[in-house]
This record gives C-alpha cells, structure tokens and sequence, in this order.
C-alpha cells in the first residue's frame, strides 16, 4: 500500500491542501462526491480546500488519505452497536475490542466483515452446483455432442464435456472475497491488514466491485445462505463506500473509501427506535407510501409530497381510535442549542397534518451523547395553542436496547 499523507477534520470541517496533494483523477472524484452532498471542494489561490458535509469515514485518494471524524464522540463498542442497530444486523460475536481507532468507522466495518467472515470459513464455506465446459480425456459429466462434432469432428482423443461441479466459487462467496480486498484499501492498522489479507485468499472474488454489488442486489436469502445475511451487509456496506441500501442511494461513484451520510444513518436508528418503542403498548409505524403525504399543489412545477421520518400509529386510551405521531430525526446538537425556527415550521406542518385537532403533537429525536434527555415546546400564537413538539436526546453512549425503552416510557 503506496505511502499517502493523513488528513484529519471532522464533519463541517475543513481542512488546505497543497496544489500536487491532488490529482487529476482525484478531482473528479471529489466532485462527484459533492454532487451527492457528502464534502465540498473549493479552489484556493494556494491550492485547494476539502471541507467535510454531515459525512464521516476514510477516503482513500492517490496521494492523500481523508478522515473524517464524527463531532459526537462515541466510544467505540458504542458506535458498533449503533451502527449494527441502523443496519438491521446483529454485532459479531468477538474476540476483538471494538476500538475508535484513527480511522473510526473504517476499521470498526472492516472488523465486523472479517469477524463474519472467519466465522463462515469455520463453519465451512457453502458450495452449490456450478456449471462448466470443458474438454478433458475421459468422459466425465455429459458428452457435449454438438461441441465434439464441430469442434473435434468425430475424433475422440479430446471430450467436449458439461459438468456440474460443487464448489464455492459461487457468489455468495465472491461478494465477500471482493469486500473483504476493498477493506485492505481502507485500513491504516497492519494487524487488521494482515488478518483481512490471510482471509482474501479463502474467498474466490468476483471480477469487479460492481458484479460484486449487482450480485449482492439479486441475492434471495433461504435455509441454504441465510447465515451469509450478516457478511453480506457489512459487504455492501464496503463495496458501497457506504452506501448501504437504505441509508444512501449509490450513484455509481468509485472512490476507495468508506463514507457515511449521518443524518440518513440516524434517520435509521430512529426509525428502528420508535418502531420498537410503541410495539409493546399496541402502537406500529405507518407504512411508507401509503397515501399519507402532506401534498403541496398549486405551486410552479408538479406537486410535492413530503412526510415525516417516522410515523406511528398509536391506541388512544380507554377508546377504540388512534392517533397519529409523526416523528422527526435531526442529526443536530440540539443538546447544546435550541430547536431551529425552520424546524419548529416542519414539526407544527406535520403536526397539524397528522395529530389530532385537539392535542396537536409532534416529535424530534436527536442524539445525545451522556444521558437521555426530554423537554417540550409549546408555540402558541394570538388565537392559542398551536402545537406541542416533544424534543427527545437520546443518550448514544447507552446500548440500543436501554433507548427503545427509555422512549417507550416518555411515548406511552
């Protein structure tokens, strides 16, 4: 691995470098990063400028390697934890520390895809049918008599044959293979290098990271692969650069790195958070795409639909009716200043949209490093009250578990 100068910042930081520190190809690849809203890059007259957008991980460029730091500092069994939660997937089981090391998020991932992907090699690699043409001296398979005919023309000292063969050069294992190199790029630990390394030469790879991922798109879990499920989402996480499905939508961007949008990465905490929250005491989330938007008409251009991160239905008590509750999350230190007007504007659209006329209600989650923590806005205007906004901090230095029931009890 080429020696590459570390740059540090943290999000909505930035940080100088020196006109040769980038090259052309670098360039492209940086602005195409900032068509999708993850840093910015700016010319200087002594160079350029990299600053960083609500974006964290490592990105790996010709001459430099780009950190970015989160701005809540999370230990780092803490942050593996949490990132698990937003994936839907359980923490691997561990011999490891799971420490925050330079590189943050980079290692913590490519650990949790070794951790998987030893496992799997104890277990035993699955193998399936593949099928092969070849030609071989004796007959094995079958005889492919359209081949020997036009190909040998009736000579037998060579058999075209069709096998099926069980092996794990399948793509179950590929994808992994693939992953577990594009984690070499990434990492700055030469432990966690050598072991990602000694653990490649198990696994067959596919040709390119993009039929790594197109496979992994097409992927149907059953009894036969359901325990690659976890490896194969720690995969798609690296062979993204952090796009995982239903945290960032890939563009096609090739960059070796590892970049985390954290406002849709806590979008998918809270979404998990409040499901399981209100499920105990009768309450569920409201489908996406269920004809429950705010629609806005009238304006220039067609009409707009927006809705709130979460929405839940929940029992009122004593009566057979609902209720509505949308629920924000703000990836925003709401801990250290006030809610913002533009979203004390959003939560009492969504409020007066989906709560009842008479206890108009809504919430914004935001995290919260050290404890939990609760307080309500109430806005009123000339003719009354317009809306309660319940703020809730949720203490990420807890376990995922511990949250869902501490806003549990404030909901119920």
């Amino acid at each position: 691995m080429p020696d590459r100068t570390p740059v540090q910042l943290g999000e909505y930081e930035s940080a100088p470098l020196e006109p040769d520190q980038l090259t052309p190809r670098d360039v492209d690849r940086l602005h195409a990063l900032q068509a999708r809203g993850c840093l910015t890059l700016t010319r200087e007259r002594t160079g350029w400028r990299l600053k960083a957008d609500a974006t964290v991980g490592v990105l790996v460029l010709d001459r430099v390697r780009v950190v970015i730091a989160p701005k809540f500092a999370i230990p780092g069994e803490q942050l593996m934890n949490w990132l698990a939660y937003a994936l839907g997937t359980p923490v691997p089981a561990t011999a490891r520390r799971w420490a925050t090391g330079p590189d943050g998020y980079a290692d913590l991932v490519a650990t949790a895809l070794l951790e998987e992907c030893e496992r799997l090699l104890r277990e035993g690699l699955r193998r399936d049918y593949v099928h092969h043409r070849s030609v071989e001296p004796v007959l094995r398979g079958r005889l492919d008599v359209a081949a020997q005919a036009t190909r040998r023309y009736g000579q037998l000292d060579q058999l075209h044959v069709r096998t099926f063969d069980r092996e794990a050069d399948i793509w179950d294992n590929r994808v992994l293979g693939s992953a577990l190199k594009a984690a070499l790029t990434l990492t700055a630990s030469p432990g966690l290098a050598r072991a990602l390394h000694g653990a490649a030469g198990a696994f067959p790879q596919a040709l390119t990271p993009a039929a790594a991922l197109r496979a992994l798109d097409r992927t149907n879990y059953t009894r036969l692969n359901a325990r690659y499920r976890p490896a194969h989402t720690w995969a798609r996480l690296l062979l993204r650069g952090g796009g995982v499905t239903d945290l960032l939508t890939d563009h096609g961007t090739q960059a070796d790195g590892l970049l985390l949008a954290m406002p849709a990465l806590w979008e998918a905490v809270v979404r998990r958070l409040g499901t399981e929250a209100v499920g105990p005491n009768g309450g569920h989330a409201v489908p996406g795409g269920s004809g429950v938007g705010i629609t806005v008409r009238g304006d220039l251009g067609s009409a707009s639909t927006f809705r709130p991160d979460l929405l839940l239905s929940l029992p009122v008590h004593d009566t057979a009716h609902r209720t509505l509750l949308p629920v924000d999350a703000k990836y925003k230190r709401y801990d250290r200043h006030g809610v913002n007007a533009a979203d004390v504007h959003q939560l009492l659209t969504y409020s007066s949209g989906y709560a009842s006329a008479d206890a108009p209600l809504a919430v914004i989650v935001h995290p919260q490093p050290g404890s939990h923590a609760q307080r309500t806005l109430k806005v009123r205007g000339p003719k009354g009250l317009l809306g309660n906004i319940h703020v809730l901090g949720v203490d990420t230095r807890t376990m995922p578990e511990q949250a869902t029931a501490w806003i549990g009890s404030v909901l119920r």
